[in-house]
């Protein structure tokens, strides 16, 4: 059934008397006999009943509200789910591309250490300018990705400047320690080659040796393996998106299909998801046609240290031959006859757990509903739905004479 306030044409928060001054108006318009050339016309008029019938009755509204409030909140849901979809695959997109990047990155690198290698023995001119090509060569992850994606907030903004002021710190420091040592070499006599003048020569010799080893194998020190290095650049995309270091992977999206039966009974359907992997989701009370389900770490895994994302399930009702489900509430049709429709009767209604009696009140047309209360689905608050039962009068299968003419009758506005 659609909106029953657009049906009529009103707004949520109309009350009783414009609610039926609505309906009073919709019915006149659509009453099929005012369009009998209109083959539909019986049908808009059950679906004003219908809507009057729901609007009416303010537990039956206030049970509709809920159903529709439910339903706009699962498909925000729904739509939350899709666009985190969407930023994963962007997210993964982004990774495969760092990928890339990174083993040029390291291939540049193997290269300008064996250049390194091969000027080790030159001057320490030389050896400054190797070093000075290697560090240009060599990025970490968070220059990596600034130089694809940009750069990222303040923090990171101050940290890269705090490391080019301390290099450049460094570099000052080792200019003037050679100024220092080629100024000590010029003051001392050439005619001076005693013990302890040969003795200080070697040990500076030595210690700047010394310092010039240590500088070089702190800057052509090894890299981590690829793989520790690739997990290195995802966790700083993900803080350079975020600002923070990610808790867990994302979400998995993915439909289920279940019977009515199932939901009733609240059996275990199984899944097959996307990855190839079968899960088994458990139906439980509350839950209904569009409910979704979040399973906890059964989402997309990725290394440590971040944790598996969750599962979130979207669940369908499969279409039945004799319900029709709306929320918690089971709708079913009961065909009437002419007689009953205005005489009113006692019959029996079909329920999923068997057949039920139901009173067919007097002069009952197309238009109304008989609401069972406790017949429908479990709320998960320790309710249940309605089994509305909605009735349609139905004609003899061969035309009845007398009630041809009292028609007639009626319709020239002649009375017996």
């Amino acid at each position: 059934m659609r909106d029953p306030y657009s049906v009529l044409g009103v707004k949520r928060n109309a009350d009783a008397d414009e609610i039926k001054a609505a309906w009073r108006t919709k019915a006149k318009s659509v009453h099929p006999d005012h369009n009998l050339d209109d083959p539909s016309a019986t049908g808009r008029f059950a679906e004003v009943g219908q809507a009057y019938d729901v609007l009416k009755d303010p537990d039956k509204r206030r049970r509709y509200d809920k159903a529709a409030d439910m339903h706009q909140t699962i498909m925000q849901q729904r739509e939350s789910a899709r666009q985190a979809e969407e930023r994963a695959k962007a997210a993964r997109a982004n990774a495969e591309k760092v990928m890339e990047e990174l083993a040029r990155a390291n291939a540049q690198r193997a290269q300008n250490q064996s250049q390194t290698q091969a000027k080790a023995q030159s001057q320490a001119q030389s050896q400054s300018q190797a070093q000075a090509q290697t560090q240009s060569a060599g990025e970490d992850a968070e220059d990596m990705i600034e130089r694809i994606f940009g750069s990222g907030d303040e923090a990171a903004d101050a940290a890269r400047e705090k490391a080019a002021t301390q290099a450049r710190a460094k570099a000052q420091q080792q200019a003037q320690a050679q100024q220092q040592a080629q100024a000590k070499a010029e003051a001392r006599p050439e005619q001076n080659t005693g013990s302890t003048s040969d003795a200080t020569e070697t040990a500076d010799d030595n210690a700047a040796r010394t310092d010039a080893k240590t500088d070089t194998k702190t800057d052509t020190a090894p890299r981590p393996p690829l793989p520790m290095q690739a997990v290195e650049l995802v966790a700083a995309l993900v803080r350079r998106w975020r600002g923070v270091a990610p808790e867990k992977a994302p979400d998995l999206t993915a439909e289920v299909i279940v019977t009515l039966d199932d939901l009733i009974a609240q059996n275990t359907v199984p899944m097959h998801l996307a990855d190839e992997r079968d899960v088994r989701l458990p139906l439980e009370a509350g839950m209904t046609d569009g409910h979704v389900v979040r399973m906890k770490g059964q989402g997309i895994k990725m290394p440590s240290p971040i944790a598996r994302g969750d599962l979130v399930v979207t669940v369908r009702v499969a279409r039945h031959e004799r319900f029709r489900l709306e929320g918690f509430d089971l709708h079913t049709v009961l065909a009437i006859s002419l007689e009953d429709a205005v005489l009113g009767t006692e019959t029996e209604v079909e329920t999923p757990g068997g057949k039920v009696p139901v009173t067919v009140p007097a002069w009952s047309g197309s238009d109304r509903s008989i609401s069972l209360d406790g017949l429908g689905l479990a709320d998960g608050a320790g309710g249940r739905g309605a089994l509305v039962v909605e009735l349609r009068v139905v004609l003899w299968e061969k035309p009845d004479e007398k009630v041809t003419d009292l028609m007639k009758h009626m319709r020239h506005g002649l009375y017996v």
